[in-house]
């Protein structure tokens, strides 16, 4: 079993809704105005000089299909997203158990 945070800016969630979708996943958490900073992009701090916000979503998977369906589906996304700000990221973890 795995889990995954997909986190992405706010303004692109229409769109990463669609790639759940599109991978058959229609099972996940939310968190909504998350913020924060990666490495090598731009801060999401919701106020100041960056007012935006990025969303998080937690997706436990049973299966490895799903997983590497919405993996496919991300990376050919995000080959198509010139600013590094705007790509979606997918951090995945094992995970020991769902009750």
């Amino acid at each position: 079993m795995k889990i995954a945070f997909v986190v992405h800016n706010e303004l692109f969630t229409p769109r990463v809704m669609e790639l759940l979708d599109a991978a058959g996943i229609d099972y996940y958490t939310r968190w909504e105005s998350v913020t924060g900073k990666g490495r090598g992009t731009e801060a999401h701090l919701g106020k100041g000089g960056t007012p935006s916000t990025n969303s998080a979503l937690m997706i436990a998977f049973q299966e490895e299909a799903p997983l590497e369906a919405l993996i496919k589906i991300i990376t050919a996304s995000n080959a198509a997203i010139k600013r590094p700000d705007d790509k979606i990221r997918l951090f995945q973890l094992p995970l020991e158990r769902i009750v």
